[in-house]
């Protein structure tokens, strides 16, 4: 049974003005910035190690990369391709973790990768990559890959255009929620002391007398805070190198991706589609089916960045050459979104083939920026990072048990943890304002259910959501208008209501 109750009677108002006392009093170990999957990761670990942590978040958690993703935990079997065997390796062991400790959020998922004459990706090279890919997860894969022949891959995909089809290779990665990931992470953060906040902006900060001074501003009321803390922890993603503390250099790359209805390409596993070198997948989601993603560099505004013509034309045209006949448009589409990989720097070469690497450095005495890395690696991460952390303080702590210990009981998961959206009931919505810090109906619509991305009626579930919001949020009728207007504003011009060309990123 979910239970809404954990903060008592409280309100969530008060309970943020706790949040934010608790923060700005006193002194912590160390400081999280950034509400994503590092960050929740960081917080998890050093809080169950017994630290006195806090973390802030300038957005609502989860708000940029880490809700933008392809949803899938993996080992990245075309990074075999380009040599790196260590990154596969740590990639493969880590899905096989968020599996244990997370199997609500882990769904094992084959995928089927078709091959053609003529084309870079061989049969008999696939099937030597997928026997190895095994072998990388500890020979214990969430399924055992396969080769498939022509007939067999025809009988399972029907709709694949057969010309040139010589067969396929089948493989097992993991379905995953991304927003859901770091919600769950934060939860467990919580039950373990850490201070947690979104909507916190952190505005710099200054090293005086072994402590850092940081200075941070209360989204909502405007209010300034400061925040003692001995170490900070820079786990910011795309914004990790504006920070003035920061040591970091970025490349980042953008990743589009489209939403449309299983009926109009009903493949029973994910598929691989390529073109020329990239892979693109088309991933089972319930009812739906996830198509992308792009690749490519980008410069623009952090926030929102943007789905265009191009990226929607370059996804349906690769889908077109596998499945022609589905004759997928922009009509078909449901909905988009954009996330940002915060690569670690390297001029050279396409987006494609730089590495998904991370690295943790210290810029200043107790300053540590994390970044690079990907969702599947976020719990290593933060082990490494936590480990360098309490080293340098000299800290005697307990060790590390995230590989281990369960994110959270499953009483705390039914009814609304799932790699796929939930059903809208007015008991989850309630739970997400008063247990999950949800702070607006974009939080609950986006990053708590993915409800936005995932109906077509979005707006008429919205408006059904809205007096719980606001009732459990304390909004008078001004503010919830003001609240639903702004939701619709930013995420009312789906595709399905104009046309796909003009949508721009919906987060």
């Amino acid at each position: 049974m979910l239970d809404i109750m954990s903060y008592g009677d409280c309100q969530p108002d008060l309970v943020r003005k706790e949040t934010l006392e608790r923060l700005s009093s006193g002194k912590l170990d160390m400081l999280a910035l950034g509400g994503g999957i590092v960050g929740s990761g960081l917080a998890r670990d050093a809080a169950t190690r017994g630290l006195n942590v806090g973390l802030v978040e300038q957005y609502d958690f989860a708000f940029g990369t880490s809700s933008r993703s392809s949803h899938l935990l993996h080992g990245g079997l075309r990074y075999l391709a380009q040599g790196y065997i260590r990154l596969v390796h740590e990639a493969s062991l880590e899905k096989r973790v968020v599996h244990r400790i997370a199997p609500h959020l882990a769904d094992p998922l084959p995928f089927i990768f078709p091959t053609r004459k003529g084309w870079q990706w061989a049969r008999w090279k696939l099937s030597i990559g997928v026997k190895l890919y095994d072998l990388l997860c500890g020979r214990r894969n969430l399924g055992k890959s396969s080769t498939l022949s022509r007939k067999a891959l025809l009988e399972l995909l029907p709709d694949l255009e057969p010309h040139g089809i010589t067969g396929a290779v089948r493989y097992y990665d993991g379905l995953t929620n991304d927003a859901r990931l770091v919600i769950d992470t934060l939860r467990s953060a919580h039950n373990n002391g850490a201070i947690l906040a979104n909507y916190v902006r952190f505005d710099g900060a200054t090293y005086q007398d072994g402590l850092w001074h940081c200075r941070a501003v209360d989204q909502i009321t405007g209010q300034p805070l400061e925040i003692r803390a001995t170490q900070v922890v820079n786990a910011t993603g795309p914004w990790s190198d504006k920070i003035a503390n920061s040591a970091t250099d970025l490349r980042l790359t953008k990743g589009v991706h489209l939403v449309i209805d299983r009926k109009r390409l009903p493949i029973p596993d994910a598929v691989v589609m390529t073109e020329g070198s990239r892979i693109l997948f088309g991933i089972p989601w319930g009812e739906r089916v996830i198509l992308g993603t792009t690749d490519t560099d980008y410069d623009g505004p952090l926030e929102t960045p943007d789905c265009n013509e191009e990226d929607i034309s370059y996804i349906l045209d690769v889908v077109a050459v596998l499945f022609p006949r589905a004759k997928i448009t922009p009509d078909d589409i449901i909905s988009t979104w954009s996330g940002l990989r915060p690569l670690v720097a390297d001029p050279h070469g396409n987006p494609s083939d730089i590495s998904r690497r991370h690295e943790i450095k210290m810029a200043q005495p107790g300053w540590w920026d994390v970044t690079g890395g990907k969702l599947t690696t976020y719990r290593l991460m933060s082990e490494q990072a936590i480990d360098r952390v309490v080293k340098h303080a000299g800290l005697d702590v307990q060790p590390c048990r995230t590989a281990t210990e369960p994110l959270l009981e499953k009483s705390q998961t039914d009814g609304l943890s799932s790699v796929v959206p939930q059903e809208v009931t007015e008991r989850a919505v309630r739970h997400f304002c008063r247990n999950e810090w949800a702070r607006s109906l974009e939080d609950v619509m986006v990053r708590r259910t993915y409800w936005s991305y995932y109906h077509r009626n979005h707006a008429e579930i919205a408006r059904q959501i809205l007096p719980w919001v606001a009732e459990e949020l304390g909004w008078n009728e001004e503010t919830a208008q003001a609240e639903l207007t702004k939701y619709l504003d930013e995420h009312g011009n789906k595709p399905s209501q104009s046309k796909a060309a003009d949508a721009s990123e919906v987060s």
